[in-house]
């Protein structure tokens, strides 16, 4: 079994129990971590508090050089961990590589040079305005973006001068490790970094709760997230959390539909539909719905499920038994509320592994529950509209506001409908993922933002010196 890595060192837990690593595609347990206690995050934390004041006042070149150092050893491994990652999630290799691995890997490269050139002070008026490290963070990351969700938190903690406790999803726990081994092998000081592995309401809610804990950043279920607001509020802690979506593509009847259409359901079965931003909702004029429904079946019988090693394979398992029968009962409860199923909706007749065929559902009406819930499958739903404002009011017509597309004729065009929307992210005409722009959500999605400059400044304190 392996072991908590606390104050520089590999350390076994003190409960003395462990958690199977599970690999969704095959059923097999593949490694096992610890069961972390109370008392392990008690011990991290206490070790984050006493190295928090000398990384504090750490130079931020040699911060900068230490995270790139780090940056540089992850590229060097990143297939390495990318085996890792498509074994205990089962996401398709190629896809674990380039997104899974390397994108974050990038993400953690921008940090090192914002590390050093994110100002960090500035003269309003008579004052002098001064950016100092929140302290020491909680980092309680999910597992269906393992590495990418840890670097999003860690990474800018690190740059702004933070200490960090870790507390990976133990459903898929190894990209965790291989970044601590990491960070421990470039040299970052005892204490900075620590990672505790263990079930949520165990570990999670211990960090969460603790008074020595500055700041808790969480990415998980929205369910989760207020009990993780509710645990830091007794303390009166920071909260930065990114949360669920059920997000909308909206598409305008002057928009290339077939681009739309296939971008659409990419962007919905992406990581077997394990994505808190994925367009799960397809908002097409009834004019065109019946050709869109239709073209989005074509493009859906394209996703191979399979070994997330075969290259023919689009559509890994989903992470857990527990998984495959959440996204089971949806589709059941959305045939059950009059929704058509027009393709997939069964477990596939694969010998192993959690597998759900791609799925399409036409005739979904606004409130139905397949349209108003994350699902967290692959599975979409196609919705009509007669008018641009009936559209818009469907696309904002849930608890969530995580991202989002629109498609129209012209870029002007969409930009001002997709101005209209409550939504952290909106791609125009198939606008790439910004590594470098806010990530975040309105409403139900959360609150504070991640990735670039903005998700920087979520880990500092701002201080006005009065001259």
């Amino acid at each position: 079994m392996r072991h908590l890595y606390i104050n520089g060192a590999w350390t076994a837990s003190v409960s003395g129990e462990g958690i199977d690593v599970v690999n969704p595609a095959t059923e097999e347990t593949i490694d096992r971590v610890p069961a972390g206690a109370p008392d392990d995050a008690e011990a991290a934390v206490l070790f984050a508090r006493a190295a928090f004041p000398a990384w504090a006042a750490t130079a931020p070149a040699e911060r900068s050089k230490l995270l790139a150092a780090a940056a540089d050893l992850l590229k060097e491994r990143a297939e390495s961990v990318a085996r890792t990652i498509a074994t205990d999630m089962g996401a398709p290799y190629g896809f674990a590589l380039k997104v899974q691995t390397l994108m974050p890997a990038g993400v953690l490269a921008s940090y090192a040079q914002l590390a050093e050139s994110h100002p960090r002070e500035a003269r309003v008026g008579n004052s002098v305005v001064v950016k100092e490290p929140a302290g020491v963070v909680a980092a309680i990351t999910p597992w269906n973006y393992p590495l990418h969700q840890i670097i999003c938190k860690v990474a800018p903690a690190l740059a702004a001068g933070c200490t960090v406790v870790l507390k990976p999803s133990e459903v898929a726990p190894l990209a965790a490790y291989e970044l601590a081994e990491i960070f421990h092998e470039v040299g970052l000081p005892r204490g900075v970094f620590n990672l505790i592995s263990g079930a949520g309401p165990v570990v999670g809610e211990a960090l969460a709760a603790h008074p020595e804990v500055d700041m808790v950043s969480f990415t998980g279920s929205t369910r989760a997230g207020r009990r993780v607001a509710a645990l830091a509020a007794e303390s009166v802690k920071r909260v930065a959390l990114e949360l669920g979506g059920k997000s909308a593509n909206l598409i305008l009847p002057d928009a290339d539909l077939a681009s739309a259409v296939k971008a659409g359901v990419a962007n919905a079965f992406v990581n077997s539909g394990q994505t808190c931003s994925a367009w799960s909702r397809m908002i097409v004029h009834r004019d065109q719905y019946d050709k869109a429904v239709g073209m989005a079946v074509e493009a859906a019988r394209k996703y191979t499920i399979g070994d997330p090693f075969d290259e023919a394979t689009r559509l890994g398992p989903l992470v857990s038994a527990a998984q495959r029968d959440r996204v089971v009962r949806y589709i059941n409860t959305g045939q059950e509320e009059g929704a058509r199923l027009i393709i997939g909706g069964t477990e596939p007749s694969t010998e192993r592994g959690y597998f759900i065929e791609p799925t399409i559902f036409a005739g979904v009406e606004p409130g139905m529950t397949i349209e108003q819930e994350e699902i967290f499958g692959p599975v979409l739903s196609i919705i009509p509209y007669t008018s641009e404002e009936q559209a818009v009011q469907i696309a904002d017509g849930t608890r969530y506001g995580l991202a989002g597309a629109v498609w129209a004729g012209t870029q002007e065009r969409a930009v001002a409908v997709a101005r209209r929307l409550r939504t952290g992210q909106v791609s125009i005409n198939g606008g790439q993922f910004n590594p470098q722009a806010p990530f975040g959500g309105y409403k139900h999605s959360g609150i504070g933002r991640e990735l670039g400059e903005h998700g920087l400044e979520e880990y500092f304190e701002i201080k006005s010196l009065q001259l």
